[in-house]
């Protein structure tokens, strides 16, 4: 597998990301990634995910935000993040692939804004999206959901503190051509407890294989 280190201009300086390179036949997707607010390029999930998806004949970029990248823990503000998406998009457009903007958390939700703005994509796929603050469900974030006109997948955890499969499928009941995927047991880091007989893997496998047949079905359309 083919992957390379690179370097991307945005408001403040420069970003750094990783590309990995498709395998195989290719099949015409780029997947574009952000992490959550305490990860970076580095993410665990992330590296799974793109890796899986290069495996599979896509193109995958994930990246991290200018506060990581400067080795500080609290986020950019949200203009800041917004931007960054962006220029990570425009840095990639031509590449001449159909778009996937994806993330996990944070780096989902950041995504799904500009997506709602108008920004170009042709999917959305979103991975544990923080519907709400743990223990704070009437502070939802989902009044720009109406806005997104795209494809969306949200795969999440049963046991997720930051929204529950029922409270997810009712965001997602918001927009047009949306999807959920609920894995059972999983939290929102993607970890269940020793009782349930599920790996850590094995989730991020499930996540992996929801958004492989949901870009098929995209494809085929």
């Amino acid at each position: 597998m083919t992957e390379q280190q690179i370097k991307i201009g945005v408001v403040e300086g420069e970003i750094s990301a990783m590309r990995t390179e498709p395998e195989g036949a290719d099949n015409g997707w780029l997947l574009v990634y952000a992490p959550g607010a305490g990860s970076n390029m580095h993410d665990p999930f992330g590296r799974y995910l793109c890796r899986r998806l290069a495996d599979g004949g896509a193109l995958a970029v994930r990246f991290q935000f200018p506060y990581k990248e400067a080795g500080r823990s609290r986020p950019d503000p949200p203009r800041m993040l917004e931007a960054t998406w962006r220029a990570v998009l425009d840095s990639l457009r031509g590449e001449g692939r159909r778009v996937i903007v994806s993330g996990r958390s944070m780096g989902g939700r950041i995504g799904s804004h500009i997506v709602a703005q108008g920004e170009a994509a042709d999917a959305l796929a979103l991975f544990a999206y923080p519907l709400h603050p743990p223990g704070n469900p009437e502070k939802q974030r989902d009044e720009h959901l109406p806005s997104i006109s795209v494809p969306t997948l949200f795969c999440s955890g049963s046991r997720d503190a930051f929204a529950s499969p029922e409270e997810l499928r009712a965001a997602a009941k918001k927009m047009r051509g949306s999807q959920v995927h609920i894995m059972e047991a999983a939290d929102h880091g993607f970890a269940a407890p020793k009782s349930s007989g599920r790996t850590r893997e094995e989730i991020w496998s499930e996540a992996a294989e929801a958004l492989e047949g949901w870009s098929s079905v995209l494809s085929s359309q």
